[in-house]
């Protein structure tokens, strides 16, 4: 995936949302600042291991650092022109923060794990597991970031706009859709590129996920079947934020 004119090595989407949403969790909710106000700690020291990324044979930790930087600003671009056209200043998300260790960050008083990527609302962060993001960006490809910031951000925007329901499984799967609509109207729009046979394999990808058979579809923290979040991810990618229930 190429954001603008970056120029890169395309790559392909097979396996992302299955890296993501298998691992990742969301919390939108309060939460406690992690660093109480100070700025945003560095991204901490990642040692490469002999791996590399299926897509385009890379290992570089400095690449990872400039994918993260163009996710987030192609969300902020993205959001902020929405806002403009409903004649609302976008404020961004304040803060992305890496972090390694368990309980190193916290989220409504809570540690947050390893392998996991939320949004904080009282903070106004995204936070993520640098190791665990850094595996998946080898495995799978830059792709893998713009999920994953797109997904995030959407909670953001959620709660900039006041929007909540009473289960964890609206929530997830509106920001499924947002994220698809945020992916699908930036590749229209010339700011990302998607190389041939992407959509396929990102379809391929939705499909293997979704929350544990049997799990209660009203269950704290349940984000809904495979079927359900493809629906909601290409409903979005195809339909724009029209087809979220924003309005």
């Amino acid at each position: 995936m190429e954001a603008g004119s970056a120029r890169r090595s395309r790559v392909r989407l097979a396996g992302l949302v299955a890296a993501v949403l298998a691992a990742a969790g969301c919390f939108v909710g309060g939460v406690s600042d992690p660093q109480g106000g100070e700025p945003a700690p560095p991204a901490p020291t990642v040692e490469p291991e002999a791996t590399t990324t299926r897509a385009d044979s890379t290992t570089s930790i400095e690449e990872f650092a400039e994918d993260v930087a163009s996710a987030q600003a192609v969300a902020e671009r993205y959001w902020a022109a929405r806002f403009r056209e409903s004649g609302e200043r976008f404020q961004p998300i304040r803060r992305i923060i890496p972090y390694q260790r368990a309980g190193e960050v916290s989220c409504g008083g809570q540690p947050l794990p390893r392998n996991n990527a939320v949004y904080c609302s009282q903070g106004d962060f995204i936070a993520y597991d640098v190791t665990w993001s850094v595996a998946a960006f080898r495995q799978v490809g830059d792709a893998f970031v713009f999920y994953l910031l797109g997904h995030e951000y959407a909670h953001g925007v959620q709660v900039r706009l006041g929007v909540r329901y009473d289960f964890t499984i609206q929530q997830e799967l509106q920001a499924d859709c947002m994220a698809g609509a945020y992916l699908g109207d930036s590749v229209r729009a010339g700011d990302l590129t998607l190389a041939e046979g992407d959509l396929e394999e990102f379809r391929e990808g939705l499909a293997a996920v979704g929350d544990d058979p049997g799990q209660p579809w009203f269950a704290e923290g349940s984000h809904g079947t495979a079927e359900q979040r493809t629906e909601s991810f290409f409903r979005g990618y195809e339909n724009s934020l029209s087809a979220c229930g924003l309005g």
